[in-house]
């Protein structure tokens, strides 16, 4: 998957951000968040950080993952405006510069959308396999108020079924250049 996505060549790759930036205007999430965050794409994602400038226009809070420098298998948010100072990380993937913006809880979030290399319509993701994104939402699932999750991917990523562990977040929908899907998240086991 992450070979067919990479075969993308430029002109493809910007008209499924296009076919993307349309899809997201006809969602309800979308439509109705102010705090969302994306990322910026890389190895062949669908991208969604062209949108960063309309977001703004739409008068929206965009926010972008941060790796954690000091605890390498966490994750945060920090607040981006089109413009904003990006350095990498250690992937050679651009994030916010964190002396320059201010971090956001994630449970504050309304609106997560975020990369995969694969999904299923049980909701299931496969990621890049550092869970990054699973740890940090594991923590806001059984709340009331909590994150709506949208994966983003080209619509050649839907496999027929993906294994889950315990520990993986179920998305709440998927979004791809060609529509999209919304789940039913199970019910997450909380303790009192």
């Amino acid at each position: 998957m992450r070979q067919r996505r990479r075969s993308l060549n430029s002109k493809q790759q910007a008209n499924a951000s296009r076919a993307l930036w349309r899809q997201l205007l006809r969602h309800p999430q979308f439509i109705r968040a102010r705090h969302i965050a994306l990322y910026i794409g890389n190895d062949g994602e669908l991208d969604p950080a062209p949108f960063i400038s309309k977001l703004a226009a739409c008068r929206k809070s965009c926010y972008l993952p941060m790796l954690n420098p000091v605890n390498c298998r966490q994750m945060t948010f920090y607040h981006f405006r089109p413009n904003g100072r990006l350095r990498s990380n250690r992937f050679g993937i651009p994030e916010p510069d964190p002396s320059t913006s201010r971090r956001i809880p994630a449970s504050l979030l309304a609106l997560v959308l975020l990369p995969l290399v694969a999904f299923d319509r049980a909701g299931n993701r496969l990621g890049m396999g550092g869970g990054f994104y699973d740890r940090v939402f594991a923590t806001t699932q059984c709340r009331v108020r909590r994150p709506q999750l949208i994966g983003i991917a080209h619509h050649f990523q839907e496999v027929d079924e993906l294994v889950s562990d315990s520990w993986d977040v179920a998305l709440d929908g998927v979004i791809t250049d060609r529509g999209q899907y919304h789940f039913q998240r199970p019910d997450q086991q909380c303790s009192g």
